[in-house]
């Protein structure tokens, strides 16, 4: 962070829902670029809790996930990435991107390719980042990990190229993968981790799924579920085999974010533009919400309100906001 290279800016427009407590875009270049989308969300209070203002190593963060298309008309996804977001009136307001990467090649001779996820959700606790893949569970990395590279080369180098050099398509740093998770159900349908979030109050990592109605061909068609992970005892990681300890079925579709603290549940739907409020002694209530919106993010504070923090992925029109809580609580 202290190399930071872009600005982040305010929104031109206030973010068109009630209680928004704090707000920015990303630079003008990534505010429009067609390439490559902002998903999932997490901060520095979701890995180290209150202490220290929610500082980890000094700074409090934003942390947003992306995916890149081969191009503006082309969805392959060719890449994954990170924007690590200062947020913190101490420091400039600017961010840095981070490639993901998956380890390759050898002891003698290390190297690394590109990771070709959605970057759907992402969750930060402790050293760990989890970021959903779709089809299969989580990819795992650790943040104290970071690589430097050579951000010379053309934009299409990417790994190894000498023992001294390594590229990765003109980024400054990587963070390589150390770690996946992988997911199991006795249902017929497997677990589409659509978008991933953590409870720090019950420490668990709960996913739900994005489906439709009807009509989806990239989605099932059926109704969605959320299910909760407990971590390990005492960790900050999983157990080598854990069960879920909740599941629900929903009635909502299109849930791209979803996010629980203390048996209370949040759903954006970006079909419905509404964001959604369960707990189980209360019962459901809709807000409404932004469009194009993606994953949420439950932020604590000790002195102040909790917030929810949550973006748009829409080109042009980028905000990453948060709101407080307590006025999308039923």
């Amino acid at each position: 962070m202290d190399n930071a290279n872009h600005s982040r800016k305010k929104p031109p427009q206030p973010v068109p829902i009630s209680g928004v407590t704090g707000s920015f875009q990303f630079d003008d270049t990534d505010n429009k670029d067609c390439t490559n989308y902002p998903q999932g969300i997490t901060t520095s209070r979701d890995a180290v809790d209150t202490a220290d203002n929610g500082t980890y190593d000094g700074h409090q963060l934003v942390l947003v996930s992306w995916y890149t298309r081969a191009s503006c008309t082309d969805k392959t996804q060719t890449r994954s990435r990170i924007t690590l977001v200062d947020w913190d009136a101490t420091y400039p307001d600017k961010y840095r991107k981070v490639l993901l990467v998956e380890p390759t090649g050898t002891t003698s001779a290390p190297d690394f390719r590109d990771i070709t996820v959605h970057a759907g959700g992402v969750a930060w606790y402790g050293n760990y980042l989890y970021v959903a893949d779709t089809g299969r569970g989580m990819r795992v990395f650790d943040l104290r990990k970071i690589l430097k590279t050579d951000p010379g080369g053309n934009p299409g180098q990417i790994g190894r190229q000498s023992a001294t050099k390594y590229y990765a398509h003109n980024y400054a740093y990587v963070l390589p993968q150390v770690g996946t998770v992988t997911s199991n159900t006795t249902a017929e349908d497997k677990l589409v981790w659509s978008s991933i979030s953590l409870d720090r109050a019950t420490k668990s990592l709960v996913m739900n799924e994005y489906t439709c109605k009807s009509g989806c061909r990239d989605y099932p068609n059926r109704a969605p579920r959320a299910v909760r992970f407990p971590f390990a005892p005492s960790s900050t990681a999983f157990a080598a085999n854990t069960t879920a300890g909740q599941a629900l079925q929903l009635p909502w579709y299109k849930l791209n974010g979803g996010a629980s603290h203390n048996g209370r549940w949040w759903f954006n739907s970006s079909g419905d533009h509404k964001l959604y409020y369960w707990a189980a002694a209360t019962g459901s209530k809709s807000y409404p919400w932004v469009s194009s919106g993606e994953s949420i993010s439950y932020g604590e504070d000790e002195t102040k309100p909790d917030l929810l923090w949550s973006l748009q992925e829409g080109v042009g029109n980028r905000n990453v906001f948060a709101v407080g809580q307590a006025g999308y609580s039923g």
